[in-house]
């Protein structure tokens, strides 16, 4: 097996000689999945003493400002203390960019056992029914508590919630406010926030690390942005809500600060991660070079839009049922497999019979950004590619969003719970938040009794500094993951990507103290779990696409790896029939 690079020019011209990464099996045995690098076991990134640093203590430290991590804070009794630590400001999260809207079976026509039902589908086999069963039984609850703190949803004739279709579902079940939802339930969930008393924001701080005491998440170590100053804070109870990491990736919709850093401390920490080979690919995001890409909701075609090949035919007809509103995964297979037969990158989405009228009033966001790339969505037909956008795995939790470390939580993109299986149904993440939020909020309300806290934790690590550009560290994981590791793979590519990636753990085995260079740090770690997990399943499921088997195999891979830093990858059987 060749040797792992050990310079960024080495990776770069293994990148662009195998950009294809799935053409067939490379020479030698690729690397045994689940022989993670030695420095993944490292179990801090700084060398620190907390004595050293500011030091503050809450009964609860809340990290992310997403939906997630807002309704923890706004839930929690006014009585627990929390500090809520956010990477960029308050305001500045996936949460933001979430365009479709929050999937319930509100509607008059639908029930909890048809959302349970499309979940399961879309989820191919290893959802955890249960956690499925929980999550849409209490969408209704759960979306009356957003309106209670000032999330307005659109309103069709008559007074009634307007409900949306998007890919995946039998029939509208999606809550949607015009185009923007996201940033409209972020407005009103953060206004909430700040007039909170008992939630102290701290702003611009970067997760570096959970702190543990034992076996127990005692608090986290976070730096400010800017100045690069440590904090150590404490407390009875963390809850990790950091949203994803679409910027492993050189192609995404997600924003900048997705860079993976919840799943990375966790993995240090100790917890339990899961199907992290599921990396859920937006079918529809304009064609431009804009990072992040910019998102065209699948409401749109739920709305009527039509995908169109190069001869401007529609294919999805014929490739589901469901045409343009099938599965997402089902939908970007067939989008690149139209892409290769027409040699370009990217399809048309054509909603000019939708009328310049319609699409101006329910999409102005779309509208707007289509206009500033200069389309024209009443007249032009539309370019469009699937980008990176939804980690489906992440940190384990139990339906209560306790994870495997005990005093650690976590909801939201940055869990693995159980309820997307191998493929997120739509509009089913920003439900996902709320409802384990709210459930973490009662649990804490319980048990944070103001207990005995670590008063010192001490870290040492090698004191070596890096010999290159972390820039180009960053731009060299993204074209690596996006040509070995995106929506079709193979041994071959995945092989080099462990190898590249492997390479990339070593030389950012350092002192680092930059929060751009612990990001990469955490961008690499997350990189490495996709890649192997990716590895070990050799069939094709959901999210995770196998070129060299091609096939679900339910015989030998229905239920999920879970990794732990320091034991080996497993496997565990089971899912939802």
């Amino acid at each position: 097996m060749a040797e792992a690079p050990d310079n960024l020019r080495e990776v770069h011209d293994r990148t662009r000689e195998r950009r294809s990464g799935h053409a067939g099996a490379r020479v030698g045995a690729p690397p045994v999945p689940g022989d993670l690098p030695a420095a993944l076991g490292r179990r801090y990134l700084l060398d620190f003493d907390t004595d050293d640093f500011e030091r503050r203590a809450y009964d609860v430290i809340v990290i992310g400002s997403g939906i997630a991590g807002l309704t923890v804070a706004l839930s929690v009794p006014d009585t627990v203390r929390v500090g809520l630590v956010t990477k960029a400001r308050l305001a500045e999260t996936g949460t933001w960019y979430a365009q479709g809207g929050i999937a319930g079976a509100v509607g008059e026509a639908d029930s909890v056992e048809l959302h349970l039902a499309d979940t399961l589908v879309v989820g191919q086999g290893i959802c955890d029914a249960e956690v499925v069963r929980t999550v849409v039984a209490e969408a209704a609850e759960a979306l009356a508590g957003l309106e209670a703190f000032g999330v307005r949803f659109d309103l069709a004739e008559g007074g009634k919630v307007s409900l949306a279709r998007e890919g995946g579902h039998s029939l509208p079940r999606v809550l949607h406010s015009g185009d923007a939802t996201g940033a409209t339930i972020q407005h009103a969930l953060t206004a909430a926030v700040r007039e909170a008393g008992n939630v102290d924001v701290i702003e611009e701080h970067f997760l570096v690390d959970l702190l543990t005491a034992g076996d127990r998440c005692a608090g986290a170590l976070v730096l400010a942005r800017e100045s690069g100053v440590p904090l150590a804070l404490w407390a009875d109870a963390v809850v990790l809500a950091t949203g994803g990491c679409g910027q492993v990736y050189g192609v995404t919709t997600n924003p900048d600060i997705a860079t993976g850093d919840g799943v990375a401390a966790a993995w240090r920490a100790g917890a339990e991660i899961a199907d992290v080979e599921f990396v859920q690919f937006h079918p529809t995001a304009l064609d431009s070079d804009a990072n992040p890409r910019t998102l065209i909701t699948e409401a749109l075609r739920g709305e009527g839009a039509y995908l169109l090949d190069c001869d401007e035919k529609r294919f999805m007809p014929d490739a589901h049922p469901l045409a343009e509103l099938a599965p997402r995964d089902v939908v970007t297979r067939e989008m690149e497999r139209i892409m290769a037969r027409c040699g370009r990158p990217h399809v048309w989405l054509d909603a000019r019979h939708l009328g310049e009228e319609h699409l101006r009033a329910r999409f102005p966001t779309i509208w707007e950004r289509c206009a500033e790339a200069g389309h024209d969505l009443a007249h032009d037909l539309v370019p469009v590619a699937p980008a990176a956008h939804y980690m489906v795995g992440g940190v384990c939790v139990d339906a209560e969003g306790r994870t495997s470390v005990p005093g650690l939580f976590a909801a939201g993109e940055v869990t693995a719970s159980g309820l997307h299986g191998a493929n997120r149904l739509a509009s089913n993440s920003l439900l996902e938040g709320v409802v384990f939020s709210r459930r973490i909020a009662r649990v804490l309300a319980r048990e944070c009794v103001g207990g005995p806290r670590a008063a010192r934790i001490v870290s040492g690590s090698a004191d070596r500094t890096a010999a290159f550009t972390i820039t180009k560290a960053r731009s060299a994981l993204q074209e690596t993951m996006s040509a070995f590791s995106g929506m079709n793979r193979s041994a071959g590519g995945l092989g080099e990507a462990a190898e590249i990636v492997g390479g990339l753990t070593r030389m950012l085995d350092v002192s680092l103290r930059r929060t751009i260079e612990l990001e990469v740090q955490n961008m690499v770690t997350v990189a490495t779990l996709i890649v192997h997990a990716a590895l070990a399943r050799e069939e094709t499921r959901g999210a995770h696409s196998r070129v060299d088997f091609p096939e679900r195999d339910d015989e030998s891979f229905l239920g999920r790896f879970v990794w732990r830093r320091g034991d080996a990858m497993r496997f565990e059987p089971g899912g939802a029939s």
